[in-house]
């Protein structure tokens, strides 16, 4: 299907994008990669009048490091973040969910940015962004403001990122010498993940002493699993050792049922993952 007529402009600078989204307000789409927006205006789920295409703003690109965070522009693709040795060295676990991203087309043009704005729950790098506790930072009229991995994500589809907004950046705090996986099960390559685990791991001795777990596909938005990172902490990093802590993976989260699984389905399918994704990061 041909989308709709609409009006083009490809800023330079983020105050330039700022200044036609407020033109616009309502009426404008923002566009990172493309990868989730392009395929809506095909099927003309979104009709908007404007589209502010960022791609040209250069600033918005790159990861760099800040003390004890990385800073990783909003329009990084997605293979960049697969292949960049800082996000590889303090971040283990952005490049491992990365890496499973659909397919090299649209990792290279995809952004990891683009992916969290769009706030998809069965999107790859909600969960792992949450999991790596990032901080988001979005530019408005009124300058900058920085929003907490825990209230960025607020309904499907939905983020704090206000409707006069840009993201800019995020900001990951290191998390450098953790083992990381991201366990991903589809029905078909490169399918929307049924249910996926996003887990990063610190393990001394053969004992987990800390543990980060995102959920994907769980709910209305990414989760994370709080009860079975508090449980993990202490135990060994065996089959044995980590399946309490696994076995909570599901609690209190709502996933949904659909020709892929059933509600309860996915919660079992959790606990399974967790376990595989926490060992695989443990190194066991």
């Amino acid at each position: 299907m041909i989308p709709a007529k609409f009006d083009y402009v490809a800023p330079s600078t983020v105050e330039e994008a700022l200044s036609a989204l407020a033109e616009r307000g309502d009426d404008a789409k923002i566009m990172a990669g493309g990868q989730s927006l392009l395929p809506v205006l095909r099927m003309r789920l979104n009709a908007p009048e404007m589209v502010i295409d960022l791609g040209r703003i250069e600033s918005l690109r790159g990861v760099t490091e800040d003390g004890d965070a990385l800073v990783i522009g909003a329009l990084t693709t997605h293979s960049e973040m697969v292949t960049n040795d800082l996000v590889r060295q303090h971040a283990l676990l952005l490049s491992k969910a990365a890496a499973e991203v659909a397919d090299n087309q649209i990792r290279h043009r995809g952004t990891f940015g683009g992916a969290l704005a769009h706030a998809d729950p069965a999107g790859d790098m909600g969960a792992a962004a949450l999991a790596m506790d990032a901080e988001y930072v979005v530019q408005g009229p009124g300058g900058s403001r920085t929003v907490a991995a825990s209230d960025f994500f607020v309904d499907l589809f939905e983020t704090a990122i206000g409707e006069d907004e840009i993201l800019t950046a995020i900001r990951i705090p290191k998390k450098t010498g953790w083992g990381a996986h991201y366990e991903k099960f589809v029905r078909v390559a490169h399918q929307w993940p049924i249910v996926a685990i996003a887990a990063t791991v610190k393990a001394e001795g053969g004992t987990i002493s800390e543990a980060r777990v995102g959920l994907t596909n769980m709910g209305n938005t990414a989760l994370r699993a709080t009860a079975t990172e508090a449980a993990l902490a202490g135990v060994p990093a065996t089959e044995d050792g980590v399946r309490a802590a696994a076995d909570q993976a599901a609690d209190g989260t709502h996933p949904p049922s659909d020709l892929n699984g059933d509600s309860d389905y996915r919660k079992h399918l959790a606990t399974v993952l967790t376990r595989r994704a926490v060992l695989k990061a443990a190194g066991a």
